[in-house]
């Protein structure tokens, strides 16, 4: 029986600072590299492409955290994931440097038009020429909510809304039939108006009357990406995703998920299961030796700030935990913000109880991911393992310090996957959609 191929994508955002506090003063992040150039992304891009991933994968914050002391301060104050610049900007300058590697974005449907968004993600699929993935979120932090002047909706009714919100989307990524540009010059007719279809949707929560402006793009619509944890979440996942980005501290919590989605698709939708790849999040250090890769992450650990922890958390998750006291248990804490990423919280000790401080600190070394330290056999191992037991079909991976992180990960532990024939070694589809579909 063959082996299963794993699909590697980068984890970042468009800012100073990713998923792991305080790095921006680590002794070996961006040497000689201003995050909000052109050459830093392109470099990133060119390596992740060298290392055979499928994409890099962009998330983002509409606005500073301001739960923790009811204020954005702290975020501020200790760059936690701030400042952050809008992510698909940067897509047309990672694939102009970059021939196959795809580019996820992180869009919120809280605050834009379904028209709006098929142009923007269409328009972005032509210059990418189909490399194009949109995590499809719904703002879940009052931090975004009062940035844009708006009061902050239940969660048991976003999902309502995003449904609608998908509808008329696909309604619009279909209008133009494949063969609707004609382009005959004798007669002058660029397309044939009875193939580009005016979409009149009137419901609950948007109405539009249009025609895309955007022509079919190389995918006919982006990779669809989900990271739905919740019930009702992981159902939306289950109906829209062809690619579903979670987090789990263990492999027994990556297979309880693993075997609930294969359910949903089949029970519930209709779809075979296996068929939405699912990518979990890991953190990886590398050493040529274990001695290395355990002072390396034991120096990653020195540069998280407790209190910009303790930020991040808030924000994240809702409660000011400024309030609560450092050695209380989480489990005891209801909290309205992302449960899926708080479970990985609560499972980050194996069901032992852990304190605010502990799940601040954990969350902030990269979201409470497994994080998998050692030489790069060690880290093929477990990686292994997770595909294996797991149910993994790739592995997002979180940054530390970059770009030096990929470029380890990529010179370090890619030659060993490609060694056990774990990873490919050369693309062999054109558009993301096709390579992430591979295998």
């Amino acid at each position: 029986m063959a082996k299963k191929r794993a699909h590697l994508l980068g984890f970042v955002q468009h800012g100073v600072n990713s998923h792991a506090t305080g790095m921006w003063r680590h002794p070996k992040d961006k040497i000689n590299w201003d995050w909000s150039r052109p050459a830093y992304w392109q470099h990133m891009a060119r390596t992740m492409e060298r290392g055979m991933f499928d994409a890099m994968f962009i998330a983002d914050e509409l606005a500073p955290y301001n739960n923790y002391e009811g204020s954005s301060d702290a975020t501020v104050k200790y760059a936690v994931q701030c400042p952050v610049h809008e992510p698909s900007t940067v897509v047309p300058i990672i694939t102009t440097a970059t021939t196959h590697l795809g580019v996820g974005v992180t869009l919120s449907t809280a605050f834009e038009h379904p028209y709006s968004m098929v142009r923007r993600l269409s328009s972005l699929d032509h210059l990418s020429e189909g490399r194009i993935a949109w995590n499809i979120v719904s703002s879940y932090s009052k931090s975004e909510w009062d940035a844009y002047g708006a009061e902050m909706t239940k969660r048991s009714g976003r999902y309502e809304r995003m449904e609608e919100y998908m509808e008329l989307c696909y309604k619009l990524w279909n209008s133009w039939e494949p063969d609707a540009i004609v382009a005959n010059r004798a007669t002058g007719v660029f397309a044939d108006p009875a193939k580009v279809h005016e979409v009149n949707h009137e419901g609950e929560y948007f109405r539009c009357k249009a025609r895309s402006f955007v022509f079919r793009s190389p995918q006919g619509y982006p990779v669809l990406w989900q990271a739905g944890s919740s019930d009702r979440g992981r159902d939306f996942a289950a109906k829209h995703a062809e690619a579903i980005f979670a987090v789990h501290p263990n492999v027994e919590r990556m297979r309880e998920y693993t075997d609930d989605l294969d359910f949903r698709l089949e029970k519930r939708f209709n779809r075979k299961p296996g068929s939405v790849k699912r990518i979990y999040g890991v953190q990886t250090v590398v050493g040529l030796t274990r001695s290395e890769a355990q002072e390396k992450y034991e120096r990653i650990q020195q540069c998280i700030p407790l209190e910009g922890a303790m930020a991040w958390i808030s924000g994240h998750f809702g409660p000011d935990f400024s309030k609560y006291d450092p050695e209380e248990h989480v489990q005891n804490i209801e909290i309205p913000g992302i449960q899926g990423l708080f479970d990985s919280i609560i499972y980050a000790k194996g069901g032992a109880p852990v304190t605010v401080r502990e799940a601040a600190l954990i969350y902030a070394e990269g979201m409470g991911m497994p994080r998998v330290v050692g030489t790069p056999a060690d880290i093929a191992d477990q990686l292994e393992y997770f595909m294996d037991e797991g149910g993994a079909d790739g592995f997002m991976f979180a940054a530390t310090y970059t770009p030096g992180c990929f470029e380890e990960f990529v010179d370090l532990v890619v030659p060993e996957l490609q060694r056990r024939g774990r990873l490919r070694t050369r693309y062999s589809g054109t558009t993301l959609r096709e390579n992430l579909l591979e295998f």
